[in-house]
């Protein structure tokens, strides 16, 4: 995907998502963490450098810590200073929605869960060739299945 279509997206459709889920307010109190809560439903931001997968470059899948839908691959991830777990794409195109955020004076381009409308984070078109795109994601937003060992 490409910095056009990101815009695209969050202007006028999204993708459909593979499946929906729906919970109210206090199903999602009593099933997340206090932290998990404030970002993916409060739409907070957890500090930067102090979060689980900041420094973590080993393999694996990220899942949306409200669904388990899958996020983004490891291979997709790259150290990009940010103080934030950096993607240059998701996982697949479905995997994500697209939202306009003009919050705090700036305008972004939010990022959620396309299953659950979880907000996980912001993508940006500063990121590496080819793609251009940085999805700066919250760490407590996704948990990280591990390979299993051979």
């Amino acid at each position: 995907m490409r910095w056009i279509d990101v815009i695209t997206y969050a202007k006028y459709s999204n993708p459909e998502p593979p499946r929906s889920v729906d919970k109210k307010e206090e199903e999602w109190q009593l099933l997340l963490t206090p932290a998990q809560y404030l970002v993916t439903r409060l739409k907070a931001t957890e500090p930067p450098y102090r979060n689980a997968y900041c420094r973590f470059y080993g393999p694996g899948t990220y899942t949306c810590v409200c669904c388990g839908s899958i996020l983004f691959n490891a291979t997709a991830k790259y150290h990009a200073i940010s103080g934030w777990p950096s993607f240059m794409q998701p996982a697949h195109k479905n995997a994500l929605k697209y939202l306009f955020d003009d919050s705090h004076n700036m305008n972004r381009v939010e990022v959620r869960c396309n299953v659950c409308d979880s907000h996980l984070g912001h993508v940006f078109n500063d990121g590496p060739a080819p793609f251009g795109l940085r999805y700066c994601i919250n760490s407590v937003s996704m948990d990280l299945s591990k390979p299993d060992e051979v």
